[in-house]
């Protein structure tokens, strides 16, 4: 069983200039957790306040886990305020607790909040690094929620004393401010025995922009780039493809990992890709099934098909298929069966909820 030992601490190095702003390197350490062999652990969450009572601009997040620790994503939210205690998201204790018994979803907190880091699957030590002076701007009184999957593939006992490694930049030393963008495809069947690919097409950028910024003044087309990018999947994952539309059917590749579990799923886009003149996306992931069942969504031995990224937009983006449904029909091309659902309606989040 999990240790029930949970303890959170904070070390901070040069943080919190004079003027309150957040600024330098702050460490947040959670756990410690103890998982027996051949033990999992998914349904977890873990939650760690920020106590910023001004903006905090992150440029860079290191994440440090160990073996045992399979994947997480962390997402920032508003946490309670003495003058306004129900403006909390997911409200609760810090620490680590079970995600259903406070209705944790990922696509709620990524328009509540937005996103904050994405851990490829397995790997025990990654940085996300933004180019000098570009950061994500999370609003005063937040916090960090995450959700966590604990597996002990070996024959020992595993400890482990993970943290998460923050640095923090000042409104004046930042030059651009970026929001997440979220989609998900929960439409997951993957047939046995076979290689399978499964795509979320019309996800429709557009009109999601366009409502949002005509609250706002005039209504306008995407004017964005995209500054980073990361695919999540589990062990039967062989790739995800991003792809930007135009009306006129030209189709780009915004970002695509033919990488598996263990290694680096995501990174900096060099050159960034300018959205601009592009009203879709559309993403696909690629899997090979070498058991005799189907797989669905899900942790544990089931499969995941998401879509992290970073823009500099003003707004948060999320979507795909959020509920778990079966597949579109499917079709054979060459060796490999696919499958297409079209995207739900793209819903959209002021960045700066403040």
């Amino acid at each position: 069983m999990r240790s029930l030992s949970i303890v959170l601490l904070v070390a901070t190095a040069a943080c919190g200039g004079d003027d309150g702003q957040f600024e330098g390197t702050k460490t947040y350490e959670f756990g410690p957790y103890t998982i027996e062999p051949s033990q999992e652990i998914n349904g977890d969450c873990v939650q760690i306040s920020l106590d910023n009572e001004e903006y905090a601009n992150f440029n860079v997040v290191e994440l440090t886990t160990g073996v045992g620790f399979h994947h997480s994503n962390w997402f920032y939210v508003p946490d309670a305020t003495d003058t306004n205690p129900l403006a909390e998201a997911f409200p609760g204790p810090d620490g680590t607790f079970n995600c259903d018994e406070r209705g944790f979803d990922q696509a709620i907190a990524a328009i509540k909040g937005g996103v904050f880091f994405a851990q490829s699957t397995q790997t025990p030590h990654e940085i996300q690094k933004f180019p000098t002076g570009v950061a994500v701007r999370v609003p005063p009184h937040s916090k960090l929620v995450a959700q966590i999957h604990l597996l002990n593939p070996s024959d020992a006992r595993l400890t482990l004393n993970p943290n998460i490694k923050v640095t923090y930049i000042k409104d004046e030393d930042m030059t651009t401010r970026l929001a997440g963008m979220a989609f998900d495809n929960q439409a997951l069947g993957l047939p046995p025995n076979m290689s399978s690919k499964f795509t979320v097409f019309d996800c429709d950028i557009a009109t999601a922009h366009k409502n949002a910024t005509a609250t706002t003044g005039t209504a306008r087309l995407p004017d964005f780039k995209i500054y980073y990018a990361l695919a999540h999947y589990h062990e039967l994952g062989t790739g995800l493809t991003v792809e930007a539309l135009k009306d006129n059917g030209e189709v780009a590749t915004v970002y695509s990992t033919a990488t598996r579990v263990g290694d680096t799923l995501g990174g900096p886009l060099n050159p960034l890709f300018d959205f601009t003149g592009y009203t879709k996306l559309r993403f696909s992931c690629n899997f090979y099934n070498p058991r005799s069942n189907v797989v669905g969504y899900g942790v544990g031995d089931q499969e995941m098909c998401t879509f992290l990224a970073f823009t500099d937009s003003q707004y948060n983006f999320g979507g795909g298929i959020l509920q778990q449904d079966q597949p579109g029909s499917p079709v054979m091309v060459g060796n490999t069966m696919t499958y297409s659902n079209m995207c739900a309606p793209v819903f959209t989040g002021d960045a700066d909820r403040g």
